[in-house]
Formats: structure tokens, sequence, C-alpha cells
């Protein structure tokens, strides 16, 4: 068996939020899993706020910040889509960024390579401030929704949609007509990849109009 360190207890950490969830990821489980006992793992992590800042560490880390030339617009769509991508492998992660309350070293610099990126192409810091606030949650690829309504039911959620149309006909109008690729959705709600994207475009073309002006 290999020798327990701090980046075994991480990837296995990783493997088992892929598979239970965070819910699903406590400190006796994860020693089950990797054949020790808890106390074990503390010699490696401190406490649960510190695995779960590794494992987010460890994921963001998956993100390729690899200097890119050319235009700043494709450069940021690209790495933002690839964060993205990253979020999709790992579901639990979105959440997870949400609820920590400083940033990681991983995070941080990643949002370094996103600021850089946009002063390389041209923007001053004052705009890429404003940028960033801008995009928000959608700089590491998710959009924070206003609540949680992805579907436990579709059967129950249409249901509901009929129900209250009397009351509220513009809002059953959108929730029976409109529709969501649900294996490309990130976190919560109705945040599929066209979604995030078209949202995601309108931002950088409005930015760059900003960056044009001066």
């Amino acid at each position: 068996m290999a020798r327990l360190s701090r980046e075994r207890v991480l990837e296995a950490a990783v493997a088992l939020a892929d598979e239970a969830g965070l819910d699903g990821l406590s400190m006796r489980r994860l020693a089950t899993e990797l054949g020790v006992v808890p106390m074990a793992l503390y010699k490696h992590v401190a406490n649960k706020d510190e695995l779960l800042d590794g494992i987010i560490d460890a994921v963001v880390s998956e993100i390729d910040l690899a200097p890119v030339e050319g235009d700043w617009k494709p450069a940021i769509r690209g790495r933002i889509l690839a964060a993205r991508q990253t979020l999709l492998r790992h579901p639990w992660a979105a959440g997870a960024i949400e609820a920590r309350r400083a940033p990681t070293p991983a995070v941080l610099a990643y949002m370094d390579s996103i600021i850089g990126l946009f002063r390389a192409g041209g923007f001053g810091v004052d705009l890429v401030h404003h940028v960033i606030h801008a995009l928000g949650s959608r700089v590491l690829g998710f959009s924070q929704e206003l609540f949680d309504d992805s579907p436990a039911d579709p059967d129950a959620q249409e249901k509901a949609a009929h129900a209250m149309a009397a009351t509220y006909p513009w809002l059953a109008e959108m929730a029976l007509r409109v529709a969501h690729d649900e294996k490309t959705v990130v976190g919560s709600g109705c945040d599929d990849q066209f979604e995030f994207e078209f949202a995601l475009d309108l931002l950088l073309d409005g930015f760059e109009r900003l960056r044009q002006a001066g």
C-alpha cells in the first residue's frame, strides 16, 4: 500500500466527493476508503475545513493556466469554459467554492491569471475591477442562481407550473416552455451550457465596447 501523504488524502477525498457529493465526504469515510484510522488523516489535514480547501485547490489546479497568445476575448472565453468543464467533472465543486469564506491559493492563482489576460488585452485597472464584479461566479465557470429550481421530479415541476399559471402567468409560461440540457448543468438551477455561454458572450461583448470607449 502506498504511504499516506497529503496528496494521496486529497486525491482520495476528491474521488469520494465525486462519487458521494460533499454530504457523503466525512473524515471517517475517507479514512475507510484509504484503509487507515481517522486519526491518521489529521497528520495531513488539520480538520474538515482544511480538507475542503485542499480539494477545492486540487480541482481548480486542473485548469490550464498556461500563457495564451492573441486577442483577449477568445483567451478569456476559453479559460472560463475550461474552468466550467473542470466543474462539470466535479459536480460538488461549485457549491464548495461558494461556501468558502476566503478563496484558496489555487482560486487566487486562477483569478490572477484572468486579470492578467484582461490587462494584457488593454483593459485598465479600474475597468478590470468592474469586469470581475460583473462576471461574478461566471469567472469560475458557473452562475449563481437566484434559487435552486433543479427538477427533482420533472412531472411534479410541470404540475406546479400549471397550478401557478393563474397567479403568475409569465413565470408559468416560461417554466412550461423552456427546456435545459441537464447533462451540462453546473451547480443548481438552470445553469446549462447554452445559458452560461449566452450570458458570458453578452458580457464579453459589452466589455469590449467599454475597452474601445476607453
